[in-house]
């Protein structure tokens, strides 16, 4: 295992680290997680970087990231990795007090404000991962992949909306007007980008449901593995998931689970439910503005994102960073979105095996781009 070497990658060939460049690493206790970080932490070194290690304990998607953390991203890195065994935790102060950048829009926490709204900062950010994936997807061909990402962008581009079905039983329909995909190609180099690794899909925000006829449409069946709070499982039983104008209106498992045992639907829906009781609570806390509890709850049930597994060297294991990535597969997420009109506590990706994706334009004629898992020229 030669985490050496992909540490050296991410370094230089996915992020461009540079001489002088300041480098903040965030991580956690737990050993897979800190000889990730302390292998970056030297690469970054070696190629001449001033780098800084942060740790904090493990967080989930419903906590707080540590003082100290947020304190550091404030002295704005040049690029910034969270290296997490879950996740890096929300920023108490910014969903309070939003920051604002030069064109109006509000970021509830340090990070995005860095990323998306300065675009001074870029980051890789890796929820979950382990030192055999670490060793396994990351020395790709990155020319390779940024090819296939910029070929299925391409074909999503002034898409009217995209209908998924899948031999599971899902059947869709994406709605992206004026949406516009990104990908996750691995190519961080330049101010404002960044992403995961593993590295590997293309992704797009649906247009959220605003009333009767709008938004997501239709049914999603999991059946590969799905996000919950504070784990990823593998589904034992499809959730099929009910969407109409553009959220979950209901959750329901195929199959009934073993006697004593709670369904993967089940725990789906109180991930769910947890989310939406705590948005509650925190404008009551005065954790959010006021108004926004609701809005939080609301989007705890929407249809956040429509993804499309690209890296060759994923598999589909339990642990959605690199599931998510893997060929024959699409991901779509409950929760907040990335176009920044969906905010919510959550965002929870689910797997659909083998899917077939056709991409509708406004002039009625189609483009299919992955059928039955496979994705076509």
């Amino acid at each position: 295992m030669s985490i050496t070497k992909s540490a050296d990658v991410v370094i230089k060939t996915v992020c461009g680290v540079k001489k002088g460049e300041k480098v903040l690493i965030v991580t956690n206790p737990s050993k897979e997680v800190s000889d990730i970080s302390k292998a970056l932490f030297e690469s970054a070194k070696k190629f001449g970087a001033s780098v800084e290690l942060v740790v904090q304990k493990e967080k989930s998607l419903l906590d707080y990231a540590d003082k100290e953390v947020i304190e550091a991203l404030k002295r704005e890195p040049d690029v910034f990795f969270s290296i997490s065994a879950n996740k890096l935790g929300k920023d108490e102060h910014a969903i309070v007090n939003p920051y604002h950048d030069a064109d109006g829009r509000e970021h509830d926490h340090i990070f995005h404000y860095l990323m998306d709204g300065k675009k001074n900062m870029r980051a890789v950010w890796t929820p979950g991962i382990g030192l055999d994936m670490f060793d396994r997807t990351v020395c790709i061909d990155y020319d390779e992949l940024k090819s296939r990402c910029n070929k299925l962008m391409k074909a999503m581009r002034g898409a009217k909306e995209i209908r998924i079905t899948s031999p599971s039983g899902t059947n869709i329909i994406v709605p992206v007007l004026n949406r516009e995909p990104m990908s996750d190609d691995g190519d961080f180099t330049q101010a404002g980008s960044g992403g995961n690794i593993p590295a590997g899909e293309v992704f797009i925000s649906p247009v959220v449901g605003t009333g009767k006829g709008t938004g997501c449409q239709g049914k999603i069946v999991y059946d590969g593995s799905i996000t919950l709070n504070s784990k990823d499982i593998i589904i034992r039983n499809p959730i099929e998931v009910e969407v109409i104008d553009g959220f979950a209106a209901s959750i329901k498992s195929t199959k009934p689970a073993a006697e004593g045992e709670e369904s993967d639907a089940e725990q789906l829906l109180d991930t769910i439910t947890q989310a939406e009781q705590k948005a509650l609570q925190m404008e009551k806390d005065g954790k959010l503005p006021f108004g926004y509890g609701n809005i939080y709850a609301k989007n705890a049930r929407n249809i956040g994102e429509l993804g499309i597994g690209l890296n060759p060297a994923a598999a589909v294991t339990g642990n959605m960073l690199e599931d998510e990535k893997a060929f024959k597969t699409c991901h779509f997420a409950i929760g907040s979105n990335y176009d920044g009109d969906a905010q919510s506590l959550i965002h929870l990706d689910g797997l659909v095996k083998n899917p077939t994706i056709t991409v509708i334009y406004t002039d009625g004629s189609e483009c299919v781009i992955e059928r039955d898992g496979e994705l076509l020229d």
